[in-house]
């Protein structure tokens, strides 16, 4: 059986590596260990935070290696997973689709958003678990003719216990993320190495023939027929160019800013995130805490659960690159422009609530959604493989996006890797 290998196990690697395991002899690399929720209570972070001993988020890789910190030089912080199940474990589990920019280039994943909804538990359903300020907050949406829709989750969240923990790694198995397509990639006969980075792709005449990795010390030469690329849209981009392929300057991140005031007994920290969203033009409006700005920004006080907050999330120009050592990402005139509309209809929001303006506090400019550097075109949209890939190395994550979404992205790259691994198994016929 010829041999396969899938860099990543996040969305798109998991997803992939499941539906090929058993047409080929899978091997699923992974740079990060096995995923660990972060084991702190959360009230003894904050007794860290009242100390001053939270000073930069780069410290959260410290006491939770499962999260990976990069900052721009403007100072936003970029999130990612670096452990098996890759970002989905610190993710709010939506699952939203959102193929627009590839239905425009020919591109239809319907059948595969269907075989999803088969395979991974989804449900909308979850108002019973909303606090009474977050019901406040859906009606002060309602009321100003914005369209709140309640979004729905993968997970079996009739166990939900409202531990607020969900971007920590879900403690209690309530939140679906790909490391469940991992154990069935596993129990169709899919090897997994973790603690092992892939430096770059041994290619001779077109064809990719391997990859080198380094695991601790040493360096190996793994053999493949097959090579998919899902390491993430600040992974994957940076291996090609190390392997000699030129990607395009077109990172997008889709940045978060959060605008937040007091409100006694809030509890939003021990709620479900991302209860609801409004989806506007270019950006999106969902109540969240985030506990990054709670964390390591001094203008966020405490208790937590004494912080009410609202989130824009951005689909941000497609400018900049992810490269081995940083990230080049300056956010345009037109990106800020669109934040500050954001955060000016966050402010309305919460003034109807009663909150007064000058007792409001921003959080910290943050990102997690990177890709759009290997971006798909309508010549790819049968082959689902970019011309500068070699003929046997295909990518499957958000990297080949058109265009930013600034919206959750995980159902969609599945369905993506779906069609991936479909294309693959039939070239191997």
């Amino acid at each position: 059986m010829r041999k396969a290998i899938v860099v990543g196990s996040g969305a798109g690697g998991a997803a992939v590596a499941r539906d090929l395991a058993g047409a080929f002899t899978v091997t699923i690399l992974e740079a990060g260990g096995e995923f660990r929720p972060f084991g702190w209570p959360l009230d003894r972070a904050a007794g860290l935070k009242r100390l001053g001993l939270l000073f930069n988020e780069k410290e959260i890789e410290i006491i939770f290696p499962a999260m990976r910190v990069q900052k721009t030089a403007e100072g936003m912080v970029l999130i990612s997973g670096r452990a098996t199940g890759g970002t989905t474990t610190l993710s709010c589990g939506n699952a939203l689709r959102q193929d627009t920019a590839l239905k425009t280039i020919g591109i239809d994943l319907s059948p595969e958003f269907e075989e999803l909804e088969k395979d991974i538990p989804v449900s909308a359903d979850h108002e019973r678990l909303w606090r009474e300020p977050t019901r406040r907050l859906f009606a002060v949406f309602a009321d100003m003719g914005l369209d709140p829709r309640p979004l729905p989750k993968m997970g079996r969240y009739e166990l939900c216990r409202s531990c607020g923990r969900c971007v920590f790694g879900c403690p209690h198995g309530v939140k679906w993320d790909s490391r469940a397509f991992l154990a069935d990639a596993r129990a169709r006969g899919a090897g997994l190495m973790t603690g092992c980075r892939v430096e770059k792709l041994l290619i001779r005449s077109g064809r990719a023939e391997g990859i080198i990795v380094k695991e601790g010390r040493h360096r190996l030469v793994i053999p493949a027929d097959l090579v998919v690329l899902a390491a993430g849209g600040m992974g994957t981009p940076p291996l090609l160019e190390r392997s000699g392929i030129p990607v395009e300057p077109r990172l997008f991140v889709d940045p978060v800013l959060c605008l937040a005031a007091e409100w006694k007994d809030a509890c939003q920290d021990r709620e479900l995130p991302m209860p609801f969203a409004a989806q506007r033009n270019g950006y999106i409006l969902s109540p969240y805490f985030d506990h990054l700005s709670f964390f390591f920004n001094k203008n966020w006080p405490t208790p937590a659960g004494n912080i009410l907050s609202l989130m824009v999330k951005l689909a941000d120009s497609e400018s900049g690159r992810a490269t081995g050592t940083g990230v080049d990402k300056i956010l345009t005139a037109e990106d800020k422009a669109g934040l500050e509309e954001g955060t000016a209809l966050c402010a309305d929001i919460l003034g109807r609530m009663g909150v007064p303006r000058d007792r409001m506090f921003f959080g910290t400019l943050n990102a997690g959604h990177p890709g759009g550097m290997i971006p798909l075109t309508a010549r790819d949209a049968s082959s689902f493989h970019p011309e500068r890939l070699p003929e046997n190395v295909y990518v499957a994550d958000a990297s080949l996006f058109p265009a930013s979404l600034g919206n959750p992205p995980i159902w969609t790259i599945m369905a993506l890797a779906k069609r991936i691994a479909k294309v693959c198994k039939d070239l191997n016929r």
